[in-house]
């Protein structure tokens, strides 16, 4: 299983971002895709997440309303719209993949793990 993650740079408070996360090297049709982030000094939290089969989604508190994930399926790609961006947001973001129909935020449950991209949110 690889996840490749990508879209991550330098944007101004306020502004807006998409990250990718392209996955391959799996045949299973149910399976939960999210993303988490660390930011310096503190630990990894889950960001947001959507299921393959059902499509469902899943925020944190922090970032509902602001972040949006997506996938296409055709070509096994979720995508993280993230706008209103805070200096909070600055983080190093990952993609995660856990098998099974049902999606969490929980770090726990996700087996394979991206590279992870980094936002910079600053003036």
């Amino acid at each position: 299983v690889q996840l490749q993650a990508s879209g991550g740079g330098l944007v101004q408070p306020g502004g807006s971002l998409r990250l990718s996360c392209a996955s391959s090297g799996f045949t299973v049709d149910d399976y939960a895709i999210a993303w988490f982030r660390q930011a310096p000094g503190k630990e990894r939290e889950g960001v947001a997440c959507t299921t393959s089969s059902r499509g469902s989604t899943y925020y944190a508190d922090s970032v509902k309303g602001r972040f949006t994930i997506s996938r296409d399926n055709a070509i096994a790609t979720v995508y993280l719209q993230m706008n209103s961006l805070k200096p909070e947001d600055t983080a190093v973001y990952y993609c995660a993949i856990r098998f099974g129909n049902w999606g969490t935020l929980l770090e726990s449950e996700y087996d394979h793990w991206g590279q992870g991209t980094l936002v910079t949110v600053s003036s």
